[in-house]
Order: structure tokens, then C-alpha cells, then sequence
């Protein structure tokens, strides 16, 4: 682990994960690389019974917002996830052997965090618009339509609910010409405090 990095964990409350690729070298660059990632994720949710609020995989590095897993520390589901994408890929090493992990304890970060996902495409060039990047939750809160991974958004909670359309409120989800609203989906009906401390390093 990076000196001075700390992970708090148990603590009720949504993680962005970054990890990259090693030495940030374009591993997910192909389209069938990042396709081949994407099955990933879905398949440690439902493993780890953790919920997906959003995700991109950008060619060189992952974005994920993820709930604390029901079956097992996030670090475990992690490192699951990590070493699944590289059995999977033809490229040795694959991935940068540490994460980093930031806790979103409120609804205006977990904002923030969806559009910066969203929009990292378009700020790098490789597509004009967010919903022009297939590799990313932004069509499913766009649309509603269902990916490779599922996704907790209003669009799902609508569903569970048997609402017809959820869009009614204004928030900004990554575009500035797409107005959503976002009901919070947290994990839970509350934030839990009382977080607990983790230094462990994860491979």
C-alpha cells in the first residue's frame, strides 16, 4: 500500500475505485479488451452482493462506485475483480498491484463522482459525447436501458417500484444537454458511522 494511503471500510457508504493498468499501459484499449472487462464486475456483484452505481473503463485505467459488499470486505471483492480481468487477459502483468479507494458519504459527492465518470471520454478525446462511449453507466441513466452490468439508478429503483417514468427532477448526470434526477442509491436506508480502519495491501 502507498505510504500514507489508509482505507476505511465498514462504513455504510459508497467507494470510488480507480485502478489502472500496468504502468497505465493501454491494456483496455481495444474495444473487445474493454468487453471482456466489462463481464467482470457484474459477475463479482453478484458474487459479493454489492451494488454498481456507476462505472467507466477508459483504455487504460477503471472507474467504478460501488456499495460495501454483504459477502465480504469491498478489499476482497476487489482484488476478486482484478484477478478475474487478468486471467482473462492476454496481457502479463496486467494491472497495477494497488487501488485507490475514496468514500462517498453523501449524495452531492456521489454526483460529482457520476459525472466525472461520465464525462472522462469526452475529456480525453476518444468520443464526443458521454453516451457515444459504449464502456460506461452513462447510456443506462440516460435511457434506462440495461448493460452488461446492472446498474442501481433511479431507472432500477423505478422498475422495482412499478413507476412508469421516473425522470422528474433536474441533476446534471455528465452532459451539459442531459437533465436527469437521481433518487440516492445508497446501500442502505441510512449512512452507518463508525468506519473501520484497513492498511491491508491488495494484489
Amino acid at each position: 500500500m502507498p505510504k500514507g494511503l489508509v482505507r476505511y471500510q465498514q462504513c455504510g457508504c459508497f467507494h470510488f475505485i480507480t485502478f489502472s493498468c500496468h504502468h497505465r499501459l493501454p491494456h483496455l484499449g481495444r474495444a473487445a479488451a474493454r468487453s471482456l472487462f466489462e463481464r467482470s464486475p457484474e459477475a463479482m456483484r453478484l458474487r459479493y452482493d454489492f451494488v454498481v452505481c456507476g462505472y467507466v473503463i477508459m483504455p487504460e485505467h477503471v472507474h467504478l462506485l460501488v456499495s460495501e459488499p454483504k459477502k465480504a470486505l469491498l478489499s476482497k471483492a476487489i482484488q476478486a475483480l482484478k484477478l478475474s480481468v487478468s486471467v482473462q487477459s492476454k496481457e502479463r502483468p496486467f494491472r497495477q498491484p494497488r487501488y485507490y479507494d475514496f468514500n462517498v458519504h453523501n449524495e452531492e459527492k456521489r454526483v460529482e463522482k457520476l459525472r466525472y465518470m461520465h464525462r472522462n471520454p469526452v475529456k480525453r478525446g476518444l468520443v464526443e459525447k458521454p453516451e457515444d462511449w459504449q464502456w460506461s453507466s452513462f447510456r443506462h441513466y440516460a435511457t434506462g436501458i440495461e448493460g452488461t452490468v446492472e446498474i442501481e439508478s433511479f431507472w432500477t429503483g423505478a422498475q422495482r417500484d412499478g413507476l412508469i417514468d421516473p425522470r422528474c427532477q433536474n441533476r446534471d448526470l455528465g452532459h451539459p444537454s442531459l437533465v436527469r434526477d437521481v433518487t440516492p442509491c445508497r446501500p442502505g436506508a441510512e449512512l452507518r458511522t463508525g468506519c473501520t480502519e484497513r492498511t491491508d495491501t491488495v494484489n
